[in-house]
């Protein structure tokens, strides 16, 4: 059995030598970390290197339960990854000890399941509701074209006196795939 530990800070500019101390004088004989976003590919490929690290018998240590990321979803799943390895989970904190699996810690757990699927439910209904109202008020959704309606029209017309793709890519500054599109349209 080890204690191991996982240390994370959001940006460059932040800190790790609180949590790295806490996580040393607890007695963590290994610890990951890095910088970077609970919810960037960074965080996900350093909390795979953990889980993938644990073993049987083994206590992940956390200073605080955000530290293993920013959204409670990714949070349990991380959890369920290593209870499924049989290990444990340890906050330093007191907010999580899955090494207790008495009928409350494990109610606990449950009830944390539940508020990380309701808020994944509520920014899905604000983040469809917000976008349906800015489709209402005619907000255009994308990345703008680079190209006005005028330059679309000159274009189809150089085309079809058989300028070539590379030629008004140049003249237009823009890609060939850019030219190619506007040929494509109907």
């Amino acid at each position: 059995m080890q204690l191991i530990g996982f240390a994370r800070v959001s940006t460059n500019s932040q800190d790790l030598a609180n949590q790295l101390k806490m996580l040393e004088d607890f007695g963590c004989s290994k610890v990951f970390n890095g910088k970077q976003s609970g919810t960037s590919k960074e965080n996900e490929i350093k909390l795979k290197e953990l889980v993938d690290y644990v073993r049987e018998g083994d206590t992940v240590v956390v200073t605080k339960l955000d530290r293993l990321g920013r959204s409670l979803k990714s949070i349990l799943e991380t959890i369920q990854q290593i209870t499924d390895k049989r290990a444990t989970l340890k906050t330093l904190d007191g907010a999580i000890d899955t090494t207790n699996s008495s009928p409350f810690a494990q109610a606990q757990l449950n009830l944390i399941g539940t508020f990380a699927q309701l808020e994944r439910d509520l920014i899905v209904q604000r983040t469809t509701e917000g976008r349906d109202a800015a489709k209402n008020k005619g907000v255009k959704f994308g990345r703008k074209s680079v190209l006005t309606e005028e330059q679309r029209q000159s274009i189809k017309k150089k085309l079809s006196k058989g300028a070539t793709v590379y030629a008004l890519a140049k003249e237009y500054e823009v890609s060939r795939q850019t030219i190619m599109r506007v040929r494509d349209q109907n």
